[in-house]
Formats: C-alpha cells, sequence, structure tokens
C-alpha cells in the first residue's frame, strides 16, 4: 500500500511547542559563532553532516549559506564527492570533511586513532574541541529537520 506524503509542512512546529528546546539550539549556534572555526570550513561541516543524513531543509540552507559565504557552487555540489575532486578542497578542509563524516557516522564504527591524528594534524586541541560540537550541533539540528520532516521552499 503506497501512500501520499505530504512534504510542504512540517510534522510539529517546534519552534512553536518547546521554545525552551530551540533557545539551547540556538545557545550553541552563538557559542559557535564566536568560536573561530573558519566560516567555509564551518559550512562544509553543516553541509556535509546534512548531506550524510538527509536533511533537505539543511542541505538547501547550508548550500545557500555556503555560497554567501564564498563557497563555489562547484566546490559545495561535490561535497558528497569530495574525495573523487580532492584537489578543490585544501588539506585542512579535507580533514574537516573527513572528521565530520567520522562523526555523522558513528553508528558505522568507532573513531580511530588514525582517523584523530588526521584532524589533530591541522587543528589545535581547542579548534577540534569547537569543530566537534559544530558537528554534534548540525547532527542535532538534521533530527530536527529529519524528524519533523522541515519542508524546502520552492527557489525564487
Amino acid at each position: 500500500m503506497e501512500t501520499t506524503t505530504d512534504t510542504t509542512k512540517a510534522r510539529i512546529e517546534h519552534w512553536k511547542v518547546a521554545p525552551g528546546a530551540m533557545k539551547a539550539m540556538l545557545g550553541l549556534e552563538q557559542a559557535l559563532k564566536t568560536s573561530g572555526i573558519d566560516p567555509v570550513q564551518f559550512e562544509f561541516i553543516k553541509m556535509r553532516a546534512s548531506q550524510i543524513n538527509g536533511c533537505a531543509y539543511c542541505m538547501n540552507m547550508h548550500f545557500n549559506d555556503g555560497v554567501k559565504a564564498g563557497i563555489s557552487a562547484q566546490r559545495l555540489h561535490l561535497l558528497s564527492a569530495w574525495r573523487e575532486a580532492a584537489h578543490l578542497y585544501t588539506p585542512a578542509e579535507r580533514a574537516v570533511i573527513e572528521w565530520t563524516e567520522k562523526l555523522t557516522r558513528l553508528p558505522g564504527g568507532h573513531v580511530s586513532d588514525e582517523d584523530f591524528a588526521g584532524i589533530r594534524e591541522h587543528f589545535s586541541e581547542e579548534q577540534v574541541t569547537w569543530i566537534t560540537l559544530a558537528i554534534a550541533t548540525i547532527n542535532a539540528w538534521n533530527r530536527f529537520g529529519v524528524g519533523f520532516r522541515l519542508p524546502v521552499e520552492p527557489a525564487a
């Protein structure tokens, strides 16, 4: 039996029914904005985790945010295939993308010492901590987007 899915409205208006939860999430975002994470790397974190999690709402938002941050459409479009287009990303960007994938796909296995060494090669302990919080935060946002099926507005 096939069912029709309405993708034009959210299942729950979580921002209305649980404003305290949203205030907490926005607090994380505010902290991350002052963390010193490179804006391009920050957008790559948000876009790549959203791709892995299949969050159309967040993918759409972070594609647009990435363009506003000066990232080329090409680099954003190819982010899901970054290994095949590795020359388009700096070594530090590749390390951030790889770390994002490892922490977003935790059910697939644990993060190895080699994985950790890859991110530490490019970033301090404090930077790795902030990058990890950014990954955790976008994964939480993705759960709201996917779980409540936040709609993607058609482009103008």
